[in-house]
């Protein structure tokens, strides 16, 4: 195998052994705590953007196969990892891990000293970086890092969205006989749903509670969502940084106490600036699958799946108009809010557990009880 190089943006250098594509990228480094589900943070569109440090120390080991991607492609720019498993054991997968990343020209660096990178990272905050498989000299990767745009004041939702409306009916499938599920709702109701970076296990739950669904472009305005006769509307996950998404915070400003809403990560920051709030970036942002995140309506803490490197500031929200439901107990930063006199909410964590815990499945059946209560008046 050839060598690969990580060049971060102040000087930082790590060489290692080159798996996945032999191609050079770059992106804002940072890392994930996850043990299990590498496919899912792969393919993820949050991940646009983004050159990802995995902090399990053995990747790959159980394949890649078409059920577990949350896209039709890797988003992440680029793979770090201690061990990248040249072999895959396991009865779903189809193809290795390696062989995936490198059909969709994805590069990944192994054997290199992940603890120290994530320490680094943890220490003087996410940076830019290049990872290059193709023999290109560290000093100039270095440069090219301090070259690539930032993270804070990208707009990359529009970016990933999708081009076109469509519409989805897939629901919930078991990976194995074994797993309970319980049998999806009959659909009751029709949601629209922003599609700034969106997760099929998201629309997949939708379905599951009881929705038809009906995707459209993150650039829709609100008079043509309202046209569609929506009983909801759900504001997606997705990339960069939500200040920029002004026009998106306007069209969901009308659509307030016209419909029920609902939204998660980037949905949750987009529906934080609808109402005048404020978001910031992040030190090293929040991505695993075992945050502690207190609800505060039921004083029941839940083990959550995350990942963004923004926030939406609770000191910019108006008490008397916004309710906040949610905290991070690690760090005390805003993870869920809802209006007082409007049939709205959102989480920043990942509800829909791709992957992640189950603690919080509960919030897409309080969509669907939101969305009753509204039809009944």
């Amino acid at each position: 195998m050839s060598q690969a190089i990580l060049a971060l943006e102040d000087g930082t250098v790590f060489k290692g052994r080159a798996f996945g594509a032999p191609v050079e990228r770059a992106g804002e480094v940072v890392f994930n705590t996850s043990i299990t589900g590498y496919q899912e943070i792969f393919t993820d569109p949050s991940y646009a953007g983004q050159i990802v440090v995995l902090t399990y120390p053995q990747i790959g080991n159980y394949g890649a196969n078409p059920e577990d991607s949350e896209a039709g492609r890797p988003y992440i720019e680029g793979l770090v990892v201690r061990e990248f498993s040249p072999v895959a054991s396991n009865w779903r997968s189809q193809e290795r891990a390696d062989e995936f990343l490198r059909a969709h020209n994805v590069p990944v660096i192994t054997e290199v000293d992940a603890r120290r990178l994530v320490r680094l990272l943890r220490s003087r905050g996410v940076m830019r970086g290049v990872l290059s498989c193709t023999g290109e000299d560290p000093a100039r990767l270095v440069e090219k890092a301090r070259s690539i745009p930032s993270m804070a004041g990208l707009e990359l939702a529009t970016k990933v969205s999708t081009n076109q409306p469509y519409t989805w009916s897939e629901g919930i499938q078991p990976c194995s006989p074994s797993e309970r599920l319980t049998d999806p709702a009959e659909p009751r109701f029709h949601v629209v749903a922003y599609d700034f970076g969106i997760k099929r296990n998201i629309l997949r739950r939708l379905v599951h509670a009881g929705c038809r669904v009906t995707v459209v472009p993150a650039i829709t305005a609100a008079e043509e969502v309202l046209a569609l006769g929506p009983d909801g509307v759900f504001l997606s996950n997705g990339p960069g940084d939500p200040e920029p998404l002004q026009f998106q915070a306007a069209q969901v400003r009308k659509l307030l106490g016209r419909v029920p809403v609902f939204g998660i990560c980037l949905g949750h920051q987009v529906l934080g600036l609808a109402v005048g709030g404020k978001t910031y970036k992040l030190k090293f942002g929040h991505r695993g699958a075992n945050h502690p995140v207190l609800n505060r309506v039921t004083n029941r803490v839940e083990i959550t799946s995350h990942n963004h490197g923004f926030a939406v500031d609770p000191d910019s929200l108006k008490d008397s108009e916004v309710e906040l439901t949610h905290i991070n107990l690690n760090d005390q930063t805003l993870e869920g809010f809802r209006l007082r006199n409007a049939p709205a909410f959102c989480v920043q964590y990942h509800p829909e557990a791709a992957p992640g815990p189950h603690d919080s499945h509960y919030l897409f059946d309080d969509f669907v009880k939101l969305m009753t209560e509204f039809r009944r008046g």
